[in-house]
């Protein structure tokens, strides 16, 4: 019940640094990964204008060595962060709980994945110290953010529960969930969603009422993890008054009112990410049984899955 929270709560102001922005990056799904956090930042540097940059949670999971895990989170700590289930859990005090990795999956996902991942948690927990896991409880869950005109609410998981998962690509597909992400929408006073927890990406127009323009989720699917076969990078989205100039965009839509939303990949040395991910996770390891071949290959996916413009009425 602690995960929960209700679609009204995002009806408020944004805080007065997340006003009139520019320019929005919002990192979900980091999962320790040094090199793709570090391209973020390069990126998130160039940018002109009023800009804030989000890591919207879960920016932790493979960064076993407590090095690694103290470098990740104090680079994080430094802009806006959410927890996800991960951060969440690692700050429990309640280290034998039933929640295991948080990670809520849903049915389609196996019982060994499941597993595996609460072993990883586990593992992960080792590596915090308490002041660390003090800084994680203290995250919010979601917080408000408005680019140009539109506004937006920013979560881990969906509009309900920071680790739901009503903005799977695969729910998503469902006319009928189409109708209650609307009314979350509706609910909440808000142009957009952005999020992640899913692991593959999608961007979903919504009708809206009274003519205006459409609505959307903006899942970025991974950061930290390619997102598509045979796409090595990873991706945040990025909401701008300006489209991104460069060629490490992948994809991306017109929000309407003069904003758009991109999702922009993070091209990292893949040998050198897959080097630093051996050493913490050796082959026969959880996080290698799990992970290993989407981070070598990447998912069965592609990009032009990932736009969605609702036939909805």
């Amino acid at each position: 019940m602690h995960y929960r929270y209700r679609p009204e709560a995002f009806a408020v102001g944004a805080p007065a640094r997340l006003q009139s922005l520019d320019v929005l990056y919002v990192v979900g799904g980091l999962y320790g990964n040094e090199l793709a956090l570090q391209r973020v930042l390069e990126l998130f540097d160039r940018e002109p204008g009023r800009k804030r940059l989000v890591f919207n949670g879960d920016f932790h999971w493979f960064d076993a060595d407590p090095t690694v895990f103290a470098r990740v989170q104090s680079a994080v700590l430094m802009h806006d962060a959410l927890r996800g289930n991960v951060e969440t859990e690692l700050a429990s005090a309640d280290a034998g709980g039933d929640a295991g990795c948080g990670c809520a999956y849903p049915d389609w996902v196996g019982d060994g994945v499941v597993e595996r991942s609460n072993r990883i948690l586990g593992r992960l927990r080792q590596a915090t110290s308490e002041q660390q896991r003090a800084k994680l409880s203290a995250l919010p869950m979601w917080l408000r953010a408005d680019v140009g005109p539109l506004r937006l609410g920013l979560v881990h998981g969906d509009a309900t529960s920071l680790a739901g998962w009503g903005f799977a690509q695969e729910h998503l597909r469902d006319a009928g969930h189409r109708a209650q992400v609307a009314e979350w929408l509706d609910r909440a006073g808000v142009d957009a969603f952005a999020c992640s927890h899913t692991c593959l990406p999608v961007f979903q127009a919504l009708p809206a009422p009274s003519g205006r323009p459409a609505r959307w989720i903006l899942n970025n699917g991974a950061a930290g993890m390619p997102n598509f076969r045979g796409d090595t990078a990873g991706l945040f989205t990025r909401v701008a008054v300006e489209p991104f100039a460069g060629p490490d965009r992948r994809l991306g839509v017109s929000m309407g009112q003069g904003v758009h939303a991109e999702a922009v990949a993070i091209e990292v040395d893949a040998q050198a990410w897959i080097t630093g991910f051996k050493a913490q996770w050796s082959e026969g390891s959880d996080a290698h049984v799990s992970y290993f071949d989407r981070i070598v290959q990447g998912p069965d996916y592609t990009p032009a899955e990932v736009v969605r413009l609702s036939p909805d009425p």
